[in-house]
């Protein structure tokens, strides 16, 4: 295990960090937030002497293999929570340290379930900090870091697998580093289109640009109690388009990027991702409908629903668990499929739930065919022995994980519609769930144990699990060998 070179790339995190502090602080000095300004003034200094303490100088040996890699990302994604939790407990906006490394797990894994009860009497500074980590979160912290500098050659890649969700990460060009700076260019362009389009249809800037921040991390932090419900209804959609746009493999971007339209159009998943929204809005819509009593109204909140759960972004234009049941537990599954592996959605993803779909089909199929031979087959390609192997170790420690959280947070007594609810938003980076941690809700009524426990999945949610898992066996083993 290369250590030295595991601090070095947590140290260079935490620096970045420090950096990242500039866009609340400058948005304290417009708005003038005298108190906001120092705390993040601070915080970045604090930061900035960490990184570099931690940092040291480059070692000599930069080589990492996939164990560093996923050790790295855990470490950096655990720090970069305890680190960007300063702010909000520093300036008295969250009391309780639990409460605000909470938020900000919430924030950069871009999950959107929060403990503050009124956000609009926050300072202008502590919302862009919240929304601003959904952005950096979206993408990948180490991903932007990867873009920016040349940090551990074509090691890169071990770090780029880990933090990247989906089943498999290749690279887009022969360079990581490449690769990198061509999937922040296309975050970056969509997210400006947003801010700009949004602003065209009449919401304030200020939102506008945290809408764009919160929609293309796919997490979900409004500025308003509201959520998106106080929005007018060009905005809406545009939220709905946008968030559906940012559920797509980024690859799909890619090879438009690159004028290969054709194939990008032949994407597999993107087909059933579209369809899945296609049925369940159409679904959705026939079970509301008696609800707004008007077939435009009906669609739109049905659209805007089935994009923001799927995508894993969390906005709510209605209070959608006082809908049928029916509807809601159409919401409920969309948790747990996701949106698109290598995009900035959370959830099992697309790609799992196909591949899962397809490996049923040929158990099934063998049964009526012994001797027939059948390989399965996903977006062109034969899905390799190792792919599979691996979707079955991740659902199987999915499942462990949330049995034991919600065993956990039971411990609290509330309810097992709010438990169960709780544990697939923060697992599956969802956001609000159903009970008492509805769209109108929050999460602040659990106690810290079941907080920390939720800000834990919230992490293994987005790292894909096993980056949470390799760290802790990596310890067990070292303590039974020593």
């Amino acid at each position: 295990m290369n250590k030295r070179m595991i601090r070095y790339i947590v140290g260079s995190i935490i620096m970045l960090e420090a950096a990242l502090m500039l866009v609340p602080a400058l948005t304290a000095v417009i708005y003038r937030e005298g108190h906001c300004l120092a705390v993040f003034v601070g915080s970045a200094l604090f930061c900035l002497a960490a990184g570099a303490l931690l940092r040291g100088s480059r070692p000599e040996n930069t080589t990492i293999f996939s164990a560093e890699g996923y050790v790295s990302v855990a470490l950096c994604w655990l720090a970069l929570s305890l680190c960007g939790a300063v702010p909000l407990y520093a300036s008295g906006v969250l009391t309780n340290p639990f409460d605000a490394f909470f938020e900000i797990v919430s924030g950069f894994t871009t999950t959107g379930s929060s403990v503050m009860a009124d956000v609009e009497a926050a300072p202008r500074a502590i919302l862009m900090w919240r929304s601003f980590s959904h952005w950096v979160g979206g993408m990948g912290v180490l991903v932007f870091m990867l873009a920016l500098l040349p940090l551990a050659g074509a090691s890169s890649m071990h770090l780029m697998k880990a933090e990247s969700p989906g089943p498999s990460v290749g690279k887009l060009v022969p360079k990581v580093r490449s690769s990198a700076k061509i999937l922040y260019e296309i975050y970056f362009c969509m997210t400006a289109v947003m801010v700009v389009s949004l602003i065209l249809s009449g919401c304030p800037v200020f939102d506008s640009i945290n809408l764009a921040f919160a929609t293309a991390g796919t997490g979900g932090f409004s500025v308003l109690n509201s959520s998106a419900a106080s929005y007018n209804a060009l905005t809406q959609w545009l939220l709905t388009i946008f968030m559906i746009l940012f559920g797509v493999n980024f690859n799909v971007y890619f090879l438009f990027y690159v004028k290969k339209f054709r194939e990008g159009l032949r994407c597999e998943e993107a087909r059933v991702y579209f369809g899945i929204i296609g049925i369940a809005t159409a679904l959705i819509s026939l079970n509301t409908y008696h609800t707004f009593r008007s077939a435009g109204l009906t669609v739109r909140h049905a659209a805007f629903q089935v994009a923001s759960i799927i995508t894993t972004t969390g906005f709510a234009s209605v209070d959608f668990d006082l809908w049928p049941e029916f509807s809601r537990e159409i919401l409920v599954l969309l948790m747990f499929i996701g949106a698109c592996a290598g995009s900035t959605g959370g959830g099992i993803k697309v790609s799992r739930i196909c591949i899962m779909a397809k490996t049923v089909m040929k158990e099934l199929a063998f049964i009526l065919h012994p001797r027939n031979v059948r390989k399965i087959r996903f977006e062109g390609k034969t899905v390799e022995h190792e792919v599979m192997r691996s979707i079955n170790v991740f659902l199987v420690a999915y499942l462990g994980i949330f049995v034991t959280s919600i065993l956990i947070l039971s411990l609290d007594n509330f309810d097992g519609v709010t438990n169960f609810s709780a544990v697939a938003a923060a697992l599956n980076n969802v956001g609000p769930g159903l009970g008492m941690v509805g769209p109108t809700r929050n999460f602040a009524a659990y106690s810290d144990l079941s907080k920390l426990v939720l800000s834990l999945d919230m992490l293994a949610g987005r790292l894909e699990i096993f980056p949470m898992l390799v760290p802790a066996i990596y310890l067990l083993r070292r303590k039974q060998l020593g």
